[in-house]
């Protein structure tokens, strides 16, 4: 290797050292590793943590942790996991269920807190030292979000309070955290005193300020995502900052900013933008990093393997009895108090992140470091399994009340179609699903077209634009016709083309834009979105972007997915059967299930289903299909094979440990399937669904793939 080297005049003990070099093999770790772990069925941060250890001191020595470009992003992938786990806290939860989040939160922060520090005193710790490893145990993370969404027992109120109870758990482990950095430095009273003081004054400016800024900020900055998307990380930095001058860890800054800036983000594209850049880049870094940390030889020892399973054994029986108090005290079912358990075992980013900055403070040893990494691995598997096999008992609690689903039988106005056109060789048979869904509910199509202005209207370029687009309107209004429907064409002229689509669907009491695939994926769509982004975000209503392979009148089978059994998955199904009595096609609705469900559990399900389907009233009702498989998206690939059309429904994604992206089936899907594709968007300004339609309002359909 230094023959090879040697003509580079790079000695092989500095080439694994060179910037570049160590910065090409983290990318090569963070893009391989986590599918091939997934493959597996193992969590991606596994990976990570196992790829530190064998390119580390541990073994291969390629990497390590002190390298000056290894350190910096570690720094900030630890910086970004904290504002990360902030800004997922949900507000909502906590303020629906405020009083019993503070009750669940009080216990299960202080009898882990309790126990924890018994167990650091027992292995002869210092006070300072075992109340903040108490504190690591006080805390938890939301792995299992995603699950119990997909169940639809969100809104139980055991999970709304278990949700609801992780800010106080955070906001105090971190707390303690400062609080025991800064005795360890300076033991005396006043100090400690005034520092406190300090620091409950800079969470408050932060808290206050910060969200105050982001909300003026966001109001007037319009839709300029790259500005939002720069204030949000100078918020980040500079709170860190602040908590640096004022002498505590930077990630509790870190977590303010997070709190800070939840509200004023809400759930738009720039969230999803921050989320991702971190996710894929700087946090899984930072989880290589603590795999570099690992110090193999030090975990081997009997004493660290006593440590480490007492711990584990401690916290997630001292989980357990909180939330068997919490049972007495509002009287939960057991279905309910097991599953809080569950939810509140996972131990990663503030944990992670607190024994880190301990570690580096000197407070915690290699040990403690060590235990906690392993602690992750077992909570991170261990209760969102857990909740899986428990969570599927609770009782489904449906917030949507049933006057709002709103039938087509009292006609007052006709049902209106906004149909934007922009490509002409996908227009066609979107022009043909709009006329479909017209007729049947005797509405009328008005296709649009977006003129997109430049600096100056007297231009050329724009003249050449509106000559486009009236071309583009004439073929719309001659394709209707040729179906049998009047056309009523609308030539908009606008800064952008999904602004234009938001603002005329608004204008023209759209209930449902329809949008063609768009063909912009890579990483710049990703940051700063692509049309379909930004309409689905900024629209006042539903979005269905569609990928049709054929004619919308050869549909004759057509499958919907659904995961959970709320209303809001009534959304697809009356999309569906609108599409379905149109066509004189069927609808199949499927739900996979753990392979392992029993069959009394099937039928029950099934029933449930078919009951909550049964408020649509429909003429001729959907099949239901409960299928046992240990994938749901190879399930759902298996089962479209006989369909001509999937009706998907999409959310915002959501993440995990803190910003390590959970894989969304959604996105699996679109992928692989091989049939014509409709994903419905939710409108995140309005509880508005697509089966709350009135007549009194419309349905927008636009080709802009």
């Amino acid at each position: 290797m230094e023959r090879i080297l040697g003509v580079f005049a790079i000695p092989t003990t500095e080439f694994s050292q060179e910037p570049l070099v160590s910065w090409a093999v983290l990318l090569v770790v963070i893009f391989v590793v986590p599918i091939l772990f997934e493959r597996l069925r193992l969590p991606g941060l596994i990976g990570l943590l196992a790829s530190g250890i064998i390119l580390g001191p541990n073994c291969l020595n390629i990497l390590r942790s002190e390298m000056p470009t290894i350190r910096l992003l570690s720094d900030i992938g630890l910086v970004y996991l904290m504002f990360v786990a902030g800004l997922e806290v949900d507000k909502s939860h906590y303020r629906r269920t405020r009083n019993r989040s503070w009750v669940f939160g009080s216990l299960t922060f202080i009898i882990p807190l309790l126990v924890g520090t018994l167990v650091g005193r027992v292995f002869d710790f210092d006070w300072n030292a075992a109340i903040l490893i108490g504190s690591l145990f006080a805390s938890h993370t939301l792995l299992a979000d995603p699950i119990v969404r997909r169940l639809g027992v969100i809104h139980n109120e055991a999970v709304s309070v278990t949700i609801g109870a992780t800010i106080f758990t955070d906001i105090g482990a971190l707390l303690i955290l400062a609080m025991c950095v800064a005795a360890h430095f300076q033991l005396s009273f006043l100090p400690l005193l005034g520092f406190f003081g300090l620091l409950i004054t800079y969470s408050i400016v932060v808290l206050v300020g910060f969200q105050q800024a982001g909300k003026k900020f966001f109001q007037h900055s319009g839709d300029d995502e790259r500005n939002q998307f720069l204030f949000v990380l100078l918020s980040v930095f500079l709170t860190t900052l602040g908590a640096q001058i004022i002498g505590v860890s930077n990630i509790i800054g870190a977590f303010l900013a997070g709190l800070a800036v939840n509200d004023a983000l809400d759930a738009g594209p720039v969230r999803e933008k921050v989320i991702f850049v971190g996710s894929v880049l700087f946090i899984p870094i930072f989880f290589v990093d603590l795999g570099l940390m690992l110090d193999l030889h030090d975990f081997l020892n009997l004493r660290t393997l006593g440590f480490t399973s007492l711990v584990i054994i401690s916290l997630i029986t001292s989980k357990l009895l909180a939330a068997i108090i919490a049972k007495f005290f509002y009287h939960y079912n057991w279905s309910e108090t097991l599953t809080m358990w569950s939810l509140s075992i996972p131990q990663v980013g503030e944990t992670l992140a607190a024994t880190l900055v301990g570690y580096q403070a000197g407070l915690l040893n290699a040990t403690v470091l060590n235990t906690v990494i392993v602690l992750m691995l077992v909570t991170a598997v261990f209760g969102p399994w857990l909740t899986g096999r428990l969570a599927g008992n609770l009782t489904v609690v449906n917030h949507q009340p049933e006057s709002a689903i709103v039938r087509h039988d009292s006609v007052t106005m006709p049902f209106t179609l906004v149909v934007p056109v922009y490509n002409p060789r996908t227009e066609k048979y979107l022009i043909e699903l709009a006329v479909l869904i017209a007729q049947h509910l005797h509405g009328r199509i008005v296709p649009l077209a977006i003129a997109t202005a430049p600096a100056h209207l007297d231009t050329p370029e724009l003249e050449m634009a509106l000559h486009r687009s009236q071309q583009l309107l004439t073929k719309a209004v001659t394709l209707a016709r040729e179906l049998g429907v009047e056309a009523e064409p609308l030539l908009r002229i606008d800064d952008a083309l999904a602004q234009g689509i938001s603002c005329a669907s608004r204008e023209q009491k759209a209930s449902l834009i329809v949008m063609g695939w768009g063909k912009r994926t890579g990483l710049r769509a990703r940051l700063f979105g692509n049309v379909i982004d930004r309409v689905l975000w900024s629209s006042h209503c539903p979005v269905a972007v569609t990928r049709l392979l054929d004619s919308p009148r050869k549909i004759q089978r057509i499958l919907v997915p659904i995961e959970n059994l709320t209303a809001e998955v009534l959304s697809p199904v009356r999309f569906a059967q609108i599409l379905a009595e149109a066509n004189q096609a069927q609808v199949t609705l499927l739900n996979v299930c753990d392979r392992h469900t029993s069959p009394s559990k099937i039928a029950w399900m099934q029933l449930q289903i078919g009951l909550l389907v049964a408020k649509l009233s429909l003429a001729n009702p959907p099949d239901i299909e409960i299928m046992p498989h240990e994938s749901v998206v190879q399930a759902i690939l298996m089962a479209a094979r006989l369909y001509d059309l999937v009706v998907l429904r999409s959310l915002p994604q959501r993440t995990s440990a803190g910003g390590l992206a959970i894989s969304d089936v959604t996105t699996q899907l679109i992928g692989q399937l091989t049939c014509s594709i409709v994903m419905l968007g939710e409108p995140n300004s309005s509880k508005q669904n697509f089966f709350d339609i009135d007549p009194v309002v419309g349905l927008a359909t636009s080709t802009l793939e």
